[in-house]
């Protein structure tokens, strides 16, 4: 979902802009024997796509050479495996996002890595393991990188490797929406807006691997029918188009499935009005995205007669709420990991690129109906 916190937002709640440069660490040299690093080895330089100015990606994001800090005592040395393209990366470069790195930064926020040397203080990883951040910023289109151990989270080499490449963000976020604001079980049913989304093709995963009912509402194109198959072939109960929504046709899809009591909203403006028109008595509507750059509307009707809730949900901001406890993410990454080792969740389509076709690449995640995420195969 394109998300400008300048134009999108519920009430007159802002968010304040943090600085995250931080956690925007530096690079390696990428090497094909990757023991020619040490910690006494002279400072090398990884490949990375680096901006220095906030702006339109093409005319400021660059393919440099970014140095490489010492490995530390609690650092591991990291080769960057694969790393999408995400709406919120593209944000970020704009300068339209919540949060902003200081300059120069280095793209990327979700990605997996392996690591390929530890300092002598690590405890919880392991040359070999598979990482991903534990939260954004780390700058992850790059070959190489530094990080601390941390910042990072293991994750199993068994999946596949798009599938890891995609775990932290879309995945996270549609299983906290399903499981932290309504208690839904076997035969309840969800509605949810940009269903051909990341994040909505993981709502319908697993969704259907609990047993749960989605209405996956999608915008009219020429081939919609195609679409639908596809979104029904991954688990999604009914697929509509948008106009549908304000249709007396919904009397009949709700003969065969209940009301939902949870509404996900990826666009905003009319798009979440008619999400809302559908909840049933006490449900809740909840916005992680704001695609259509217009203003939730709820009617007064829905909050006085329906007792309708509307929240938000920033996975960012869970992550940093979690943070001094990594047992509930460790937890949500493991079942997400099993949804996908027995089949039941998968990456969504995928083109792989090389850091060297990166304005391509860009220019193809903004195009609108996307079809596959483009993800940097280093």
């Amino acid at each position: 979902m394109w998300l400008s916190f300048h134009t999108v937002c519920l009430g007159s709640r802002t968010v304040s802009r943090r600085s995250v440069a931080a956690a925007l660490l530096k690079c390696s040299k990428h090497r094909e024997n990757v023991s020619l690093f040490s910690h006494s080895a002279a400072a090398q330089t990884c490949k990375a796509l680096q901006f220095r100015n906030y702006g339109d990606p093409s005319k400021v994001v660059q393919l440099e050479d970014v140095d490489l800090p010492p490995i530390g005592e609690k650092d591991v040395l990291v080769k960057m495996l694969a790393a999408p393209i995400n709406p919120a990366d593209i944000n970020m470069i704009q300068g339209t996002y919540a949060i902003l790195p200081d300059l120069p930064a280095v793209g990327g926020n979700e990605g997996v890595a392996q690591v390929v040397e530890v300092g002598r203080n690590v405890t919880s990883l392991k040359t070999g393991d598979w990482v991903i951040p534990k939260d954004s910023g780390l700058g992850t289109w790059r070959t190489e990188a530094v990080l601390a151990e941390g910042d990072v989270i293991s994750l199993p080499n068994d999946i596949p490797l798009l599938s890891a490449a995609t775990l932290g963000v879309n995945p996270c976020t549609a299983f906290r929406m399903l499981s932290d604001f309504e208690e839904l079980k076997p035969g309840d049913s969800v509605i949810q807006n940009a269903a051909n989304s990341g994040v909505g093709q993981a709502v319908i995963q697993i969704a259907a691997a609990r047993g749960i009912n989605t209405i996956n509402v999608v915008r009219d194109r020429p081939e919609f029918t195609q679409l639908s198959d596809r979104l029904k072939a991954i688990g999604g109960t009914h697929v509509i188009k948008e106009e549908a929504l304000r249709r007396p046709e919904m009397r009949e899809l709700f003969k065969t499935c209940p009301k939902p009591k949870l509404a996900l909203n990826g666009v905003g403006g009319q798009s979440a009005t008619e999400l809302l028109r559908h909840l049933q008595l006490g449900g809740s509507m909840v916005t992680y995205g704001g695609m259509a750059k217009k203003p939730v509307t709820v009617p007064v009707s829905a909050l006085i007669f329906k007792d309708v809730k509307v929240r938000g949900f920033w996975v960012t901001q869970w992550k940093i709420d979690h943070s001094s406890d990594g047992r509930v993410f460790r937890a949500m990454l493991d079942e997400l990991c099993q949804l996908i080792r027995q089949g039941k969740l998968t990456a969504p389509a995928c083109t792989e690129v090389s850091l060297q076709d990166f304005n391509k690449a860009l220019d193809a995640a903004m195009q609108p109906f996307i079809s596959a995420k483009q993800v940097f195969i280093m």
